[in-house]
């Protein structure tokens, strides 16, 4: 809206930005943005389940403290990372919203897989996680359920399938205001005295 002066002039803007992404997979088109976005682009950067280049992978979370963890941990990553910005401080906004899943699933929190679950929750290394999240695809596997790392006792979801995604009708979109430093993460519901909640740069590591 900054850049335009007539509603006219903000549709054709946006229609080509529209035309400059890549086409929407297949098996996510009629979904909503909310849940296509993370598999209509193939990134370079790998992620827990998902390789460099790979198919995308749409992550989610049952707990809304265990969501505003992973947050938090990528945002001050994205700090960290950064030589220009590792000095200052980061303000950013999000929107939290409750998807369902449903279909064939892999639950690394139950047996037999959490045998293995030093290999599931490596901070950093993501080899098996990957292994296992392109395995699990070409399987069939819809999604996976694992225990969050960011949050210890927290659950996560990694859904594979966008066909195994949906929303309720009508459902609630919550807007939240996230500040990053060096020290750690603060992220507030942007309502009054909404909910907070604040991870350290020490639980990070």
């Amino acid at each position: 809206m900054r850049l335009v002066d007539t509603l006219a002039e903000h549709r054709a803007l946006e229609d080509m930005l529209e035309a400059s992404k890549p086409a929407v997979p297949e098996e996510a088109i009629g979904q909503h943005f909310l849940l296509f976005t993370p598999f209509r682009y193939r990134s370079p950067f790998p992620s827990r389940f998902r390789g460099p280049t790979d198919p995308g992978v749409w992550y989610g979370a049952e707990e809304l403290q265990s969501a505003c963890a992973e947050v938090a941990y990528w945002r001050w990553r994205f700090l960290m990372d950064s030589d220009g910005l590792r000095g200052q401080a980061l303000h950013t906004e999000h929107t939290f919203f409750q998807a369902r899943v449903r279909g064939r699933s892999l639950d690394l929190t139950a047996a037999p897989w959490k045998s293995a679950a030093r290999a599931w929750t490596q901070k950093t290394d993501y080899s098996a996680c990957q292994d296992l999240g392109a395995e699990a695809r070409s399987r069939g596997v819809a999604w996976i359920r694992y225990g969050s790392v960011r949050l210890p006792g927290g659950t996560c979801g990694a859904v594979l399938d966008p066909t195994a995604l949906s929303l309720r009708e009508g459902f609630e979109q919550q807007t939240w205001d996230c500040k990053t430093a060096r020290g750690g993460v603060y992220l507030q519901r942007r309502i009054e005295r909404g909910q907070s909640y604040e991870f350290t740069a020490q639980s990070f590591a």
